[in-house]
């Protein structure tokens, strides 16, 4: 039933994405035309928007509202600071998202967290790329709640991970950081372990690709960060977890730093639900890494 579920959910959500776009596209954004109608796709010089994922309850009683992005362009890495070009309303314009946006749909990369008597109140994300301006408002509609920490169609979960063997680890999209520095040009290692249950879909045949994968990229930073494999390979192993996983293992990767500063790097594990968890926004594990790189 979900994997029908999913395919009809797919493909409903493409034909709407692609109306969506298509009247987007004509509407003018600061005095200026979008992409027009049928136009091919862009390499570079197109916007970015921000996506709104949806919200969940936290166990304190506040709610995490979850963003992620659509960068228009299928080759051009945007970076835009935080400031006018790129800010979070009511509040600071720092609110913790990303300065650095890949190419494409990125899903659930941060979460902002508001009281719990936000209310009918509204944050709106405002993005500024290639002279184009999007602003997308994130609410509580009980519309927009979303379940990250379990696909209740058949119980699976997200990915376990941490930045040592045996030490803190964390499920779901708020994610887990650790602070290391390094030296310029001195490629750092990074260490991730991994655990999943090794769910897939009701009655589906399991993939024969390992139940995680781990993708590496730059969240923020002054300069450019080149990864020794931005998609390391997710080595079987066994793991200090306080749980009994179906599956562990371990990837290691290096990343080196073409100037001196503060950075923040995102990791994301991802389960065989895949990118988005297929569009039912569950399940995948954020990490972030703030890096001090010294001359």
């Amino acid at each position: 039933m979900r994997a029908l579920r999913s395919s009809v959910t797919a493909l409903y959500l493409a034909i709407l994405l692609a109306s969506w776009i298509l009247v987007w596209a004509t509407l003018p954004v600061n005095g200026q035309s979008g992409q027009l109608p049928m136009e091919p796709l862009h390499t570079s010089g197109q916007n970015v928007t921000a996506a709104y994922e949806g919200w969940f309850k936290n166990e304190d009683g506040s709610f995490s509202m979850l963003f992620g992005y659509f960068n228009r362009n299928l080759k051009e890495e945007l970076d835009i600071p935080v400031g006018d070009n790129n800010r979070i309303e009511p509040g600071p314009p720092d609110q913790g998202q990303p300065t650095h946006f890949l190419p494409r749909r990125q899903w659930g990369v941060f979460t902002v967290t508001v009281p719990q008597d936000f209310g009918d109140k509204k944050l709106t994300w405002t993005l500024v790329a290639n002279g184009q301006t999007t602003a997308v408002p994130a609410h509580l509609d009980p519309k927009w709640e979303v379940s990250p920490f379990s696909d209740v169609g058949i119980g699976n979960t997200p990915p376990i991970i941490s930045f040592e063997e045996g030490g803190k680890s964390v499920q779901g999209p708020l994610g887990i950081s650790i602070a290391l520095e390094t030296t310029l040009r001195n490629p750092l290692t990074l260490n991730l372990w991994v655990a999943d249950d090794a769910k897939s879909f009701q009655g589906g045949k399991l993939p024969d690709t390992p139940p995680v994968t781990v993708t590496w990229s730059k969240f923020r930073g002054p300069g450019d960060v080149k990864f020794a494999n931005s998609k390391p390979a997710v080595e079987k192993a066994g793991g200090k977890w306080k749980t009994t996983p179906v599956f562990s293992g371990k990837a290691t990767t290096t990343a080196t730093f073409s100037e001196p500063g503060d950075y923040v790097l995102r990791v994301v594990a991802n389960d065989w639900s895949g990118d988005g968890g297929g569009g039912f926004q569950c399940c995948w594990t954020n990490g972030q890494v703030k890096v001090s790189v010294k001359p």
